[in-house]
């Protein structure tokens, strides 16, 4: 067998390990996230990516993202040692989806949604001064989900996008927004469940 013979071979095989690994790689992660309880909510309109929803009132442990200096990376781990039981009670937490990011530059947030069992009084108290446990309002809230990693230049030009539908529903934006991201770092980009949230104004 020539040379272009053999590797003709070599191609046909590398092809079908490949799409095996995809394949593996897209229900891995598909079952990473379906395995953590993810915040409730009722969808009311949805259009392609743009959904409306409703969400009743969430129990979130908050914290500044650039406390530290770490970003976002000393954000999470703060949280996650409270989920894991780092808090007064010693109490170990469900981890849950999405994580909440919102705000910018020193006033930056992350937030961890609690179990929808757990209401902010049965919260075990932080042993880091720095997290906050407090509730976030029930509300309607345009919505778009997106993929990719977590850049400003997805951010915002999902967040132009959300805008502009708003704008043609003839709605109103009523908060800062917020970011939903649903899966682990080592998800590969193109499979990230990601979401801007804008809450909407209540019609009168």
């Amino acid at each position: 067998m020539g040379i272009s013979g053999y590797s003709l071979r070599v191609k046909k095989m590398i092809v079908p390990v490949i799409i095996l690994a995809v394949a593996v790689a897209v229900v891995g992660c598909k079952t990473s996230r379906a395995g953590y309880e993810s915040a409730p909510y009722r969808v009311v309109r949805s259009d392609g990516k743009f959904e409306l929803r409703d969400y009743p009132s969430l129990t979130v442990v908050e914290t500044l993202m650039d406390r530290t200096g770490q970003g976002a990376g000393g954000g999470f781990n703060r949280l996650f040692h409270f989920i894991t039981g780092r808090n007064e009670a010693g109490e170990k937490i469900a981890m849950t989806t999405p994580v909440f990011m919102s705000g910018n530059g020193s006033n930056s947030t992350m937030a961890f949604v609690m179990p929808a069992t757990m209401k902010a009084a049965q919260v075990p108290k932080p042993s880091d001064g720095s997290l906050m446990v407090r509730e976030l309002e029930p509300g309607r809230f345009a919505v778009l989900r997106f993929i990719g990693g977590r850049n400003l230049k997805n951010e915002s030009e999902t967040l132009s996008r959300l805008k502009a539908w708003i704008n043609t529903q003839g709605l109103k934006a009523a908060s800062t927004p917020v970011y939903g991201y649903f899966d682990p770092p080592w998800t590969p980009t193109f499979l990230r469940r990601n979401e801007v949230m804008l809450r909407i104004e209540a019609e009168r």
